[in-house]
């Protein structure tokens, strides 16, 4: 221990130390005045002394590189090169030099041995710490935009982390961080919307999900060369709501029968085919107010949607509506049909008399044994949300006689070919749903009571095993009437086809593989379109400050409401400052609008 003594500067680790008592360990003391006592081989000396105070120590100003190459191929004990760099060895700047051998770009070693380092390091660490250095002061430089709610064109590629957390794609942003924001898709929408990153109009909500948002892009193959009933001579009709670009349903009645013609996609989609493992990956068309995403590629819907040629081939499914309104008499055939495509507002029209007027009389019995069997209906307001050249169109869905018939009659097409499976063994994709909570049913027109009564279903779900559909009152029931439209529909069209033509069904295997990829993207493509409806709504509301409309009250809690805007099928919460109660109709005003957070503030009026 006799390179040491009381006052002698050593270093600790990183940090300067001073001697203050010697015995069989080192009492030092460190900055702040700690006092620590440690063992000889864990400390160095620096210098003898006396270093008085630690407080004397500080960084000093010198020429490092004219040191530097003096020092040329030598190595110097620390001593010589404070003596080189500063004309003296002091306590202060055997520290001050020591703290540049430290930082390890002119030198290297320890206080016994310090050389310098070779040109090309120096030159190759200058560089690394100078690009170092821009890089921290671009960080810096962008966190303090950002704060402000600007955004520079060159921050772009750093914010797409960000970006990444917006669309749930990652857990963890610096940038969040280091601006003190909780980590969330959110927020980081809300940081992207305020710098401009995102356009306030921008929806994020399907890619949250994953969703494949380009279009199929396979090409379809010609259609087959088969055989189809010639069904071309009895009227038919598509009805859809105004616009569709996918017509895959019509209806016809031939006098006896009543007949439901599906675009038949299975013709040209086989199963494993690439058509076919597109669909499945896909689920469901998509339909966004801004765009529509294909399940199948466009260049098929207008191959085979109904109505888009002078005929088109189609699987039609006949059967007679027994006085009950029963099926019976199912049958189910390849055909080629001519079809009349309609709005709902035109086929309205036409429901007084003539043939669509018959095909109510059918859907309305059909419709009156689905409530005998406990069939519920939400009555509850209805809006199609659109974005057409950048402008928000909502446009209320009025009740229409011409939209319970078409509901109808695609519900007895399912039936019809749930209860034809099952006849001839035929595995199948069945749709059911179990009995609701309460077998309570609201009156029509009672917002308050059925906005309750819609607590009160559990969700639908796909199956291989047949069981009652609650809410439709059926006791099996299949969807089949949108295979253009819904990766299922197709499965079951797939089914028929296989068995009509004499060859081999898929499996039960095959078929409950198929339901559970579907059920899982289906559940998401619903959420992604409820969301996206909701953010376009408040977009609509953020652009029009004047907007006011009237609501229902339709639940209320302590001192909080829900409030129901039917022209908008909007719910949003309310805070209560004046008395009211469910079913009070009240004039609203928008206080606030959160995009992020999909939120409108309302304020009653008056």
């Amino acid at each position: 221990m006799s390179d040491f003594s009381v006052g002698s500067l050593a270093l600790y680790k990183v940090r300067p130390a001073r001697v203050v008592a010697i015995g069989d360990k080192i009492e030092i003391e460190l900055e702040g005045g700690k006092i620590k006592r440690v063992r000889e081989k864990d400390v160095r000396l620096l210098h003898p002394g006396p270093c008085r105070s630690l407080a004397e120590l500080e960084p000093l100003e010198a020429d490092i590189a004219e040191s530097w190459e003096l020092l040329d191929g030598e190595r110097v004990p620390l001593a010589e090169l404070a003596e080189l760099i500063f004309g003296d060895y002091t306590p202060a700047t055997a520290w001050a030099t020591w703290l540049h051998v430290a930082d390890g770009l002119y030198f290297e070693g320890g206080p016994e041995s310090i050389g310098a380092r070779p040109l090309e390091q120096v030159e190759a660490d200058r560089a690394a710490r100078e690009k170092k250095a821009a890089a921290r002061a671009a960080w810096q430089g962008m966190i303090e935009r950002l704060k402000r709610g600007e955004m520079a064109e060159g921050d772009r590629k750093a914010l797409a982390e960000v970006e990444r957390v917006a669309l749930n794609a990652a857990g963890s942003s610096r940038i969040l961080e280091a601006l003190g924001v909780s980590v969330s898709a959110e927020n980081a929408h809300a940081l992207l919307n305020r710098v401009g990153y995102w356009p306030l109009e921008f929806n994020p909500h399907p890619l949250r999900f994953g969703l494949e948002m380009s279009e199929p892009r396979l090409a379809p193959s010609p259609l087959p060369d088969e055989p189809r009933r010639d069904l071309t001579g009895l009227e038919a009709w598509a009805i859809d709501d105004e616009g569709n670009t996918d017509p895959d349903d019509a209806i016809s009645f031939d006098g006896e029968r009543l007949w439901v013609h599906v675009a038949d996609v299975a013709a040209l989609v086989a199963p494993d085919s690439e058509l076919d493992l597109e669909a499945r990956a896909r689920g469901a068309n998509q339909y966004l107010p801004e765009t529509t995403v294909h399940m199948l590629p466009v260049a098929l819907t207008e191959q085979l949607g109904l109505g888009l040629h002078e005929t088109s081939p189609a699987l039609s499914i006949g059967f007679r509506v027994d006085e009950d309104g029963g099926l019976s008499d199912i049958e189910i055939t390849p055909s080629r049909v001519r079809v009349t495509r309609l709005s709902y507002a035109e086929a309205e029209r036409c429901l007084d008399s003539g043939p669509l007027a018959r095909i109510e009389e059918l859907t309305r019995r059909y419709c009156a044994r689905r409530e005998a069997n406990g069939a519920a209906r939400i009555d509850l307001p209805e809006v199609s949300v659109r974005v057409v050249d950048g402008e928000v169109l909502v446009r209320p869905l009025p009740r229409l006689r011409a939209r319970d018939l078409v509901t109808d009659a695609m519900l007895m097409a399912g039936e019809a070919v749930a209860r034809f499976a099952l006849a001839n063994d035929l595995p199948m994709p069945f749709a059911t749903q179990p009995p609701p909570s309460s077998d309570e049913r609201p009156a029509s027109g009672d917002l308050v009571a059925m906005y309750a009564f819609r607590r009160n279903f559990k969700p639908s779900r796909a199956q291989t095993q047949p069981e009652p559909h609650a809410g439709l009152g059926l006791e099996v029931y299949t969807r089949a009437t949108s295979p253009l439209r819904r990766y299922l529909d197709l499965v079951a069209h797939q089914q028929l086809r296989a068995f009509l033509r004499g060859e081999e069904p898929l499996d039960l295997a095959a078929i409950t593989e198929r339901v559970g990829a579907s059920e899982a993207l289906s559940g998401l493509i619903r959420k992604a379109e409820r969301l996206s409806n909701q953010h376009w709504k408040l977009i609509k509301l953020k652009r029009e400050p004047a907007w006011n409309a009237e609501a229902v009250v339709v639940e209320r809690n302590d001192k909080r409401a829900t409030l129901l805007v039917p022209s908008l099928a909007l719910e949003a919460r309310l805070r209560l400052q004046a008395p009211l109660a469910p079913g009070d109709r009240v004039r609203v005003a928008c206080r606030e609008v959160d995009i992020p957070a999909l939120e409108a503030r309302l304020k009653v009026l008056g």
